[in-house]
């Protein structure tokens, strides 16, 4: 169905108003962020100048250094650790068959509608007695197994989405399931595989209850929860506050435009029918 020109006028119109809507918060962030430090209200333009300090004084004061390291090593670990398991259930649920598998699989997609709040305090006293909390696996784990149900569902999916004939095309050429998997269907399913990671990297990046339960070592501290401390010692300085949520905000939305391409590819592959 193709669209009139006043329709499309109409998207562009509601895209543009919505993408405003988005922005504007951001641009006071940016601008807040710049401004004069010695103020001790929000601001939104550059009134006395640029100030570029406000980052540095952040980072300096905050300990952003030791923070990101530890969102990048827990963040990178539980993303490559729920990427392997959920190639590999996803293809087993897709591809196999196997006594309970429509029962299995529903109750691992409930895992999904679980929220995460209901079951932290009871993963923090099964950790605490294995003498893991203040460790980086006291994130890893849990966040791998929240984000495997959703990993799984996605990656089933994408297998289902693939052509029988080109399985059994494999199978026809000696290719056992492993091979299958690694060496036919993987090669094209990055679009997929990079959307799920992306957005798996993006949850454990942002998650602020976990760590907040489970760490109290200042040296285990993700960025979130640093951020959280540093907005409880600079409560009033607005511009370090800005600057500082920035700095947190950096690296997911560096990865998001790096991978932008393959995000949309993926997001849409499941819409395209052969």
């Amino acid at each position: 169905m193709r669209l009139t020109r006043n329709e499309v006028a109409m998207n562009y119109a509601v895209l543009g108003f919505f993408a405003l809507l988005t922005i504007f918060p951001l641009i006071g962030l940016v601008s807040s962020a710049l401004g004069d430090p010695s103020s001790s209200t929000p601001q939104f333009g550059f009134g006395d100048g640029i100030h570029l300090s406000n980052f540095s004084d952040a980072w300096k004061e905050g300990h952003f250094s030791t923070y990101l390291v530890s969102s990048v090593i827990v963040s990178t670990s539980a993303t490559v650790l729920c990427c392997f398991v959920s190639i590999l259930s996803g293809y087993a649920f897709a591809t196999m068959e196997f006594r309970g598998r429509t029962v299995l699989f529903a109750l691992l997609v409930m895992g999904i509608v679980v929220p995460s709040e209901a079951v932290v305090v009871p993963q923090y006293f099964e950790l605490r007695d294995l003498g893991l909390t203040d460790t980086y696996l006291s994130l890893i784990l849990p966040q791998t197994a929240g984000i495997l149900a959703f990993g799984t569902f996605w990656m089933r999916n994408f297998f289902r989405s693939v052509p029988r004939a080109l399985v059994d095309a494999a199978a026809v050429d000696g290719a056992n399931s492993w091979q299958t998997l690694w060496r036919v269907l993987m090669p094209i399913g990055k679009p997929a595989l990079l959307t799920m990671a992306t957005l798996a990297f993006m949850w454990t990046w942002n998650e602020f209850l976990l760590a907040l339960v489970m760490i109290t070592k200042e040296s285990v501290r993700t960025a979130p929860l640093g951020l959280s401390f540093f907005r409880g010692a600079h409560l009033t300085e607005y511009s370090l506050l800005s600057a500082a949520a920035l700095i947190v905000a950096a690296p997911v939305v560096a990865l998001y435009f790096f991978f932008q391409r393959h995000f949309i590819a993926g997001m849409l592959s499941g819409a395209l029918k052969e």
